[in-house]
């Protein structure tokens, strides 16, 4: 649909799905079912030297997930995605598909608590390094941490918790320079306010569960990559050694992954190796239900973004607000990134700290009333947590320190109720910590 010339907004209603080859369901049915019919011994053949397109086993991939798929790629413009169980299986398989066996990967302190402890405590446990870039704000000092057995960049595009932000372009080059793919988390962002592709990324990864789903309903990541970068260039030999798993089952010849399918050898490599046998499939439920979060998207990140910009002007004149962290605050040092990356609006996920005790702090947290306290974000409902506490409480107090994260800030997720209603409930926990 893409060469269609679509808009943004077909694309994410229509894009990856014709109803004539689903009995001509309008919605995008529910495969629930784990294996397929293979109809004869010829076609699995023909199906397992990839001949012939067609379907195995839900695991590796499934026509409601699918079309999820495709229809992500179509809106980041992609030339392949894989859909797996979670935002952090995204990470973790991207990662692995890039540095599994020893390699090096250049990144933020400012990620997400989650990704950031699997980078610190886990993956150094399978050979892959994690530098932190000294100077996050700065793309130099992502040049300076490279080494020969780096294998990329890594980034979120909008920062969790705080919604930092960085020059992509300037960060794709330094990448590009080093022979190296870009890899840009764009959980936050949602491919409405962001498309790295266009600014340099070679692979974006997200947590579905969050913006693109919507609702709170289901888990999901995706993994979405545009077929530019030069996975032959000598450092990935991974995707050009021939394997026997993708041998022409006609002439016994084996084939690398860059030989079957350039365009999406990436996550096609990732979907027959780690997805296939670490098992993250996500479910076509769940991959239905992100569906219909899709179809909503811009609707609801259009509203989110502009009770957000109010939200942050009442917090930052408020006398019990220390500090407000979020690239249209008045003080914020991300407002030219953001008007060159961010036009429709730096998302709805942002920070702020109090002039208080620790009994007051909790006390504003335990007295809210449409505020739901949950470790989500994204959601049609407005969401706060104690960050350092809960999604980044993992880290130890320097970590936290070094990722940006105060002892007393709080993190908001703005959904869609009406702003003057969400602003009364804060006023009302303000008055009840601050008396």
């Amino acid at each position: 649909m893409t060469e269609q010339g679509y808009g943004f907004d077909t694309l994410k209603v229509r894009a990856g799905y014709d109803p004539k080859e689903h009995n001509y369901s309008v919605a995008v049915p529910i495969y629930q079912t784990v294996s397929y019919e293979l109809g004869d011994t010829a076609r699995v053949d023909r199906l397992l030297s990839f001949s012939e397109l067609g379907w195995l086993y839900t695991r590796i991939t499934n026509p409601t997930v699918h079309v999820l798929e495709q229809r992500i790629a179509a809106l980041d413009g992609g030339t392949g995605a894989l859909a797996v169980a979670s935002g952090m299986a995204a990470v973790c398989y991207t990662l692995l598909n890039l540095a599994e066996g020893g390699g090096r990967i250049v990144t933020s302190p400012r990620l997400y608590g989650g990704t950031f402890d699997a980078f610190t405590k886990l993956f150094p446990k399978y050979g892959i390094t994690i530098e932190f870039a000294e100077d996050t704000d700065d793309p130099t000092s992502y040049a300076k941490a490279l080494t020969e057995d780096t294998k990329a960049i890594f980034i979120e595009s909008i920062s969790n918790p705080n919604a930092t932000l960085i020059d992509i372009e300037a960060l794709a080059k330094v990448a590009h320079d080093a022979g190296i793919p870009l890899v840009v988390d764009n959980t936050f962002a949602t491919p409405y306010q962001l498309r790295p592709f266009e600014h340099g990324a070679d692979i974006v990864v997200y947590s579905a569960t969050k913006g693109i789903g919507g609702h709170g309903t289901a888990l999901g990541g995706l993994i979405v990559e545009n077929g530019k970068f030069n996975w032959a260039n000598g450092k990935f030999q991974q995707f050009t050694q021939p394997q026997y798993l993708l041998r022409n089952r006609e002439t016994d010849v084996y084939r690398s992954f860059l030989e079957i399918a350039p365009p999406f050898a990436f996550t096609l490599r990732i979907r027959l190796t780690h997805l296939a046998y670490l098992g993250a499939a996500l479910g076509p439920f769940d991959a239905y239900l992100l569906l219909q979060g899709l179809e909503t998207l811009s609707e609801r990140i259009s509203k989110q973004v502009a009770t957000t910009k109010v939200l942050v002007e009442y917090l930052q004149d408020h006398p019990n607000v220390a500090w407000v962290q979020h690239p249209t605050a008045r003080d914020s040092k991300y407002r030219a990134l953001a008007e060159k990356y961010f036009p429709k609006g730096t998302g709805s996920v942002f920070s702020f700290g109090l002039r208080g005790t620790p009994a007051e702090y909790n006390k504003l947290i335990d007295s809210v009333r449409l505020f739901s306290f949950q470790a989500n974000v994204g959601d049609a409902r407005s969401l706060i947590i104690n960050t350092p506490k809960t999604t980044h409480g993992e880290l130890t107090f320097a970590e936290q320190a070094s990722a940006g994260i105060s002892p007393d800030a709080i993190r908001l997720s703005i959904g869609l109720e009406d702003p003057q209603d969400l602003i009364s409930d804060l006023e009302q926990a303000f008055s009840k910590a601050f008396g």
